[in-house]
């Protein structure tokens, strides 16, 4: 280990990274439980959903750890399954949707394989404006927060198309708030895994109220039961290399438009997690530069190919994964140790598919809010007008239209419009013209 994963050198020991390890496992584990809440309102089953996030969490976090050696976990990403179920999947209007989905997600990971070759995605990251580009974790937070409150009921939406309170006196309701407040206090007091452990308190408490006949399982309502079961029945992966590619042949330009949204937020989410993690485990050269990035891009990127073949959204690079450098960890070795226990959850996965949906509102929410903590790094004064309308635009398309496609697409093109205005075209970079061409082209079509 120490020859492969150069302990000395990064200043480290086993002890230290097994711990770091651990540590960032407990701060991400609660993917195992959302991912399957959040893709199978698309038609998926649960079961296939898990197996499908676990394997490919492990396999990715274990690439990463051999081929980076950084500590650095993936994971199916946050706001990404929200675009996958809640966006792409209604749109594409087939009976089994997520086909579509899969295949847009294997696409786009090829992309990504073969931009991590080259330094275009440098420039891709680059060219476009930062205000933009922070206004897009924001617009993906607020999307996230208000998906976990629907969930739970905590909002609805009216019969005149507006959001209102739900009924405070819901067990479920009350609960999935609560349970807001306590993974807060937990994150006060520097809980490891906070976001985890606050969905199991908060699981605990509705154990409790259906004890108490608070919480009344009402299967026909929708409606089961919270108290947990152990009954493992083996793994099911019911959508390995489930692609529907007789839809995309058709919708060609939807396609096309599908893929570009899921590479530019991939992108920017691998990018910021890398360097964030690498800031906080010391891993960066005396340049400010982050030493085998292209080998850490591609384990990302190859991540996401086995993720839609296996049957789960795009696979990336976790921001959680700084809770394990803030442990101590700085080698592969902490990824190897979080890509074990992903295997091992593999035989837990009864006991995840059994916490229920107001238990993991929490975590939504506040993933919603760790993303939207970005909104610091948006300028809305001394900025251009063009940079302060597009982060804008971007930030309140994605949840007031359920889509992190429009958020884009609304912030790219207010942007090229007001540059132009402003007398700035020639500082537009190619990258952002041809978004922004194939941005009104989908909606010309659309």
């Amino acid at each position: 280990m120490e020859k492969y994963f150069k302990l000395k050198e990064n200043n480290t020991d086993v002890r230290t990274e097994i711990i770091a390890g651990v540590t960032t496992f407990l701060s991400m584990v609660y993917i195992l439980a959302v991912n399957p809440s959040i893709l199978s309102a698309s038609g998926m089953d649960p079961a296939s959903i898990f197996t499908a996030t676990a394997i490919s969490a492990a396999f990715g976090t274990l690439l990463m750890a051999f081929l980076a050696n950084y500590p650095v976990a993936l994971a199916s990403g946050m706001g990404l399954n929200a675009y996958f179920a809640f966006t792409v999947c209604p749109m594409v209007g087939t009976d089994k949707p997520w086909q579509v989905a899969l295949a847009a997600v294997f696409f786009e990971g090829i992309i990504f394989i073969l931009l991590s070759f080259t330094n275009f995605r440098e420039s891709l990251v680059n060219d476009i404006p930062q205000n933009l580009k922070s206004s897009i974790s924001v617009g993906i937070g607020l999307f996230i927060a208000i998906i976990g409150l629907k969930n739970s009921g905590a909002v609805s939406v009216t019969t005149e198309g507006g959001i209102a309170l739900g009924s405070l006196g819901s067990a479920a309701i009350t609960l999935s708030l609560v349970g807001i407040l306590i993974i807060a206090v937990f994150d006060h007091f520097k809980i490891k895994g906070s976001i985890f452990w606050g969905i199991i308190a908060t699981w605990v408490l509705g154990m409790i109220a259906q004890a108490v006949g608070w919480y009344v399982p009402d299967p026909e309502a929708g409606v089961y039961s919270v108290y947990p079961t152990f009954a493992f029945s083996g793994m099911k992966l019911d959508y390995f290399f489930d692609f529907d590619f007789a839809w995309i042949g058709s919708h060609i330009l939807d396609f096309i438009v599908i893929v570009f949204s899921f590479l530019y937020v991939d992108i920017f989410d691998t990018v910021g997690t890398l360097i964030g993690v690498a800031e906080k485990a010391d891993l960066l050269d005396e340049n400010g530069n982050l030493p085998h990035a292209k080998q850490a891009l591609l384990s990302d990127a190859i991540a996401t190919v086995v993720g839609a073949a296996c049957g789960t959204s795009t696979v990336t690079s976790y921001v959680e994964s700084s809770a394990g450098a803030a442990a101590g960890g700085k080698t592969g070795l902490t990824s190897v140790t979080t890509g074990v226990l992903f295997i091992i959850s593999l035989i837990l996965s009864p006991l995840f598919l059994s916490i229920p949906g107001f238990a993991t509102t929490p975590a939504l929410v506040y993933v919603g809010y760790l993303m939207m903590s970005q909104v610091k790094n948006v300028k809305f004064e001394g900025a251009p007008m063009s940079e302060i309308i597009s982060a804008f635009l971007a930030i309140i398309m994605m949840p007031f239209t359920s889509s992190i496609a429009n958020g884009i697409m609304f912030g790219i093109i207010s942007y090229l419009v007001l540059k132009v205005i402003e007398g700035g075209a020639k500082e537009i970079k190619p990258v952002m013209w041809i978004s922004g061409v194939l941005f009104i082209l989908y909606m010309i079509v659309g």
